[in-house]
């Protein structure tokens, strides 16, 4: 598969961020800038992006221009990113990072790392992704939670079972994941209400959900996976015949001009209508050829929605 390089696909947000100033573009390039371990040298970045500008006559994005969109970013937050992700950081959680990023792609100094936690004895850092750790599929399923509540700064909540204690859940900061020398995985957590340290064995975790607490890492986070997901080759064929139909909550259909899709009692079709779903918004759209371009529409709440390409669902005879 062809694609950007990291840095490459870095400078694009930024600029998308200084053009466009979306909900998704600061969300993107502060997850981007936050991912320490990937993060390209400030200077290769800042090349790129002057390079991306130039081409397309616009000006290097700065705080100061970007400020001024708040209100809208405020404004379309929730619409634009809640349908996107498992829990939805709020904007501030974003925002506050922006300055210290303009700083560093500027020629600021690199963003201070807290410590991180020592190793204990025969103790080493797991970076493995959940599907090459030898766990179960609840226990993998909670790691990928936790990975991506640590990415957005959010504290979670786990249901624990210690075995020789009281069950319980405790909302906690997660830093680190582990192997011990004995083979087990933990997980490095401070607890947020009293800030101390804790290690909970993660086949012993029966449920973990992502809170809406933001925390400021007062270690180093080593939940950042470093390994690329294998997947197994296949024949894959596209098309209406091979597409599975995907059950979604039912929702108002309607076409691209706004229309109800809803056929009225008495008519009838001339063919098979094929439904497709925006990939930004979720909305669906029936049309009579199989194709999936879609034209200017809003979302569900209303507001102008900017994804122009709808994925199959299924096929209506």
């Amino acid at each position: 598969m062809l694609s950007y390089a990291y840095e490459e696909a870095f400078g694009e947000k930024v600029r998308a961020l200084g053009e466009r100033t979306r909900p998704r573009d600061l969300y993107d390039v502060v997850n981007l800038f936050r991912n320490g371990d990937a993060r390209p040298a400030a200077a290769v970045l800042l090349d790129v992006l002057r390079q991306k500008c130039a081409y397309k006559s616009v000006d290097v994005p700065s705080m100061e221009a970007i400020a001024s969109h708040r209100p809208d970013l405020a404004g379309a937050w929730q619409s634009m990113l809640g349908h996107q992700l498992p829990a939805l950081p709020d904007l501030e959680n974003s925002w506050a990072a922006l300055p210290d990023f303009f700083q560093w792609m500027m020629g600021g100094a690199e963003p201070p790392r807290p410590q991180a936690y020592g190793l204990a004895a025969g103790e080493t850092v797991v970076r493995e992704r959940t599907l090459g750790l030898a766990l179960s599929t609840a226990a993998q399923s909670h790691i990928e939670i936790i990975r991506f509540a640590a990415a957005n700064r959010l504290c979670v909540d786990i249901d624990y079972d210690p075995l020789t204690g009281l069950r319980g859940v405790r909302r906690v900061e997660p830093y680190s994941l582990r192997r011990t020398a004995d083979g087990e995985i933990i997980l490095h957590v401070e607890k947020f209400d009293t800030r101390q340290h804790r290690t909970y064995r993660v086949d012993r975790i029966r449920g973990v959900e992502v809170s809406s607490e933001t925390f400021t890492p007062r270690h180093d986070i080593e939940l950042s996976p470093d390994q690329a997901v294998r997947i197994p080759d296949s024949i894959r064929s596209f098309g209406p015949s091979s597409a599975p139909a995907v059950s979604r909550p039912q929702v108002a259909r309607r076409n691209s001009q706004g229309s109800s899709s809803r056929r009225k009692p008495g008519t009838s079709s001339t063919g098979p209508v094929y439904v497709f779903e925006c990939t930004s918004c979720g909305k669906r759209f029936r049309r009579n050829s199989h194709d999936g371009t879609l034209n200017d529409h809003k979302n569900k709440q209303g507001y102008p929605c900017y994804g122009r390409v709808g994925r199959y669902v299924e096929t209506k005879h």
